[in-house]
């Protein structure tokens, strides 16, 4: 299958030039690769070993948060299969990745998917490091509201999970949501998560029976 030689000739030539951690997190100052630069550096290599990367998303999750200075905060995920076609023969190797990103405006989903094929061509090519704007998910770091009292937060969570629209939506909250609970050694918390997530499946349950 041709695919494979093609994967492995791009891995060859990034091994050659790599890409450098040239960008930093303006918060934390961290460095990091930009969406841009993986694009830039890949695009030749692809052309040149006849493979094409064909982006697939299978699933979005969306949760509404809030910044430090109150406003709105969405929390994209997206579930992303990246199918690298061989222009030769046509064979195909599918890969999936995740991507994460927040934005107070209408870019979360950009950014994801950009981190999602960012991380892909990392790991897939391997991609040493040698040598974004603002729509890379790395580019920055958002301030998130103080913790809430037990009660205040628990109440949230419940009104997320019932309000979730969709199994995968219901997913993402529930991981959330368990996890601050477990790192707070919050067990009775963790089982009232897990009893209004087993109601809400049971809700969106009987009305698909309905």
């Amino acid at each position: 299958m041709k695919v494979y030689q093609a994967i492995g000739a791009v891995s060859a030539a990034m091994s050659h030039s790599g890409i450098a951690k040239g960008r930093s997190n303006q918060q934390q100052g961290y460095k990091f690769r930009g969406i841009d630069d993986v694009l830039n550096t890949l695009s030749s290599a692809l052309v040149e070993a006849g493979l094409v990367i064909l982006p697939r998303c299978t699933e979005r999750t969306v949760v509404e948060r809030q910044t430090a200075k109150g406003g709105a905060l969405f929390n994209v995920t997206c579930r992303v299969e990246f199918d690298l076609v061989s222009t030769e023969d046509g064979s195909t190797h599918t890969v999936c990745t995740y991507g994460e990103a927040m934005d107070s405006a209408d870019k979360a989903t950009n950014k994801a998917m950009s981190a999602a094929y960012k991380y892909l061509a990392l790991l897939v090519f391997c991609i040493p490091t040698e040598a974004t704007p603002d729509n890379d998910a790395d580019f920055s770091t958002h301030d998130v509201a103080a913790s809430q009292s037990r009660a205040t937060w628990l109440e949230t969570q419940k009104a997320a999970i019932f309000k979730a629209a969709t199994v995968g939506e219901l997913k993402s909250i529930m991981t959330s949501a368990i996890n601050v609970a477990l790192k707070e050694n919050d067990g009775s918390a963790v089982d009232q998560l897990n009893a209004w997530g087993e109601e809400k499946r049971a809700q969106a349950k009987t009305k698909e029976n309905a």
